[in-house]
């Protein structure tokens, strides 16, 4: 899909490219990296070289103002760039996935938190029977050096509840690096991505897109596997993360879950994943086709 002299591929463009390939549930199968950025790029300029050879990166930028088209281009030649049609992560998230041509999307945050080490771990969970490899810094061998004790502690609370209502087995709710076969986009029924911008923010359109698609997998009573992730620091910057603000959405967004299934809702298949050792490299994963 070709970009114009901005540095960004036309979203209608790119969405028309991605419906021409029809993903596959296959042994290795090809790649997305979707990176949703706002005001990321010096963290880009670091973490897009570590990402493994995939068929495709694709950042989403959120109206920046740092330039992170360019930096992007720059950091990791071949990368695909689009601009989001509103604001907030959901939203950003929403437009990767409806832009992604591979037939594994992984969700992948812009600040140097998630591992680009551990991709081959989310992947092998899903060829290994999984519709949804969902990252957890609590399962055994996960772990953290960024979650601060106020924010452990939402999320257990957090965790409690979701697996109440929807007879589940997470233990890390929030945590946003997770991957899935693209075959589900439609059945995640995120918000269009073309309604116009309104004064508020749509439903799904932030921070709580994490907990909307566990929520929404979880109650189509797909296999969730969760991988031991452990998150690093973030590199430069100030997170976009607002604890108590955000917390809240995401606790309207379990209840609102939760009618919305209402007694459609079926029993949940959890599993469990024990990775091997991480290669230095994680060279090989999902590789061009």
């Amino acid at each position: 899909s070709p970009r114009s002299a901005s540095g960004f591929e036309n979203l209608g463009d790119a969405i028309a490219f991605a419906n021409r390939r029809v993903p596959r549930r296959r042994l290795e199968p090809a790649v997305t990296v979707v990176v949703p950025a706002k005001n990321e790029a010096a963290n880009l300029r670091e973490i897009l070289p570590e990402l493994p050879e995939v068929h495709e990166i694709l950042v989403v930028d959120g109206h920046s103002g740092d330039g992170t088209a360019e930096v992007a281009h720059a950091a990791r030649p071949g990368v695909r760039v689009i601009q989001q049609t509103r604001r907030g992560k959901g939203n950003a998230l929403a437009c990767g996935f409806l832009a992604a041509s591979g037939d594994v999307i992984v969700m992948f945050d812009a600040d140097g938190s998630a591992d680009p080490a551990e991709i081959p771990r989310f992947v092998d969970a899903l060829v290994g029977g999984a519709d949804f490899a969902k990252g957890s810094r609590f399962a055994p061998g996960g772990g953290s050096h960024d979650i601060t004790a106020l924010r452990a502690a939402g999320n257990s609370g957090l965790n409690k509840i979701s697996n109440t209502l929807f007879s589940g087995g997470f233990t890390d709710l929030c945590y946003g690096y997770n991957a899935f076969w693209r075959d589900l986009v439609p059945s995640l029924a995120l918000p269009p991505v073309f309604t116009p911008p309104g004064r508020e923010m749509l439903w799904g359109d932030g921070f709580e897109i994490e907990t909307v698609i566990n929520c929404r997998v979880a109650a189509l009573g797909l296999w969730i596997t969760e991988v031991p992730s452990v998150e690093r620091k973030r590199l430069h910057g100030e997170t976009n993360l607002r604890t108590f603000s955000d917390g809240g959405r995401v606790l309207r967004t379990l209840v609102a879950e939760w009618q919305r299934v209402g007694k459609q809702r079926r029993t949940r298949r959890f599993g469990e994943f024990t990775p091997g050792a991480l290669s230095a490299a994680a060279e090989g994963v999902g590789e061009p086709v």
